[in-house]
């Protein structure tokens, strides 16, 4: 898997720790919206995109299988973030 593009687009909510919403391009041929941007605790964190459930419960739409894949996602949606932010100031 190669993700061949990610798209930042940030969120101007004062009152919101959503910071951006991502979307990625994998191996130039499937695309993923809605991938959020939250500043957590820890620093910023991405969820999946996901639907609200008739009980009220979110459940991801669309979501890596493993570890590893998890891990590429988290870390070139970020660091498209990053420099986002390093563009923007």
């Amino acid at each position: 898997m190669k993700i061949s593009d990610v798209r930042i687009r940030f969120v101007r909510k004062d009152d919101s720790k959503l910071r951006a919403v991502a979307s990625i391009t994998i191996d130039d041929c499937f695309v993923v919206h809605d991938i959020k941007v939250i500043e957590g605790a820890d620093g910023p964190f991405i969820a999946m995109p996901s639907r609200k459930t008739n009980d009220g419960e979110f459940k991801d739409i669309a979501h890596p299988l493993n570890t590893e894949t998890r891990e590429e996602l988290r870390d070139a949606i970020l660091a498209a973030y990053n420099e986002a932010l390093a563009e923007a100031d």
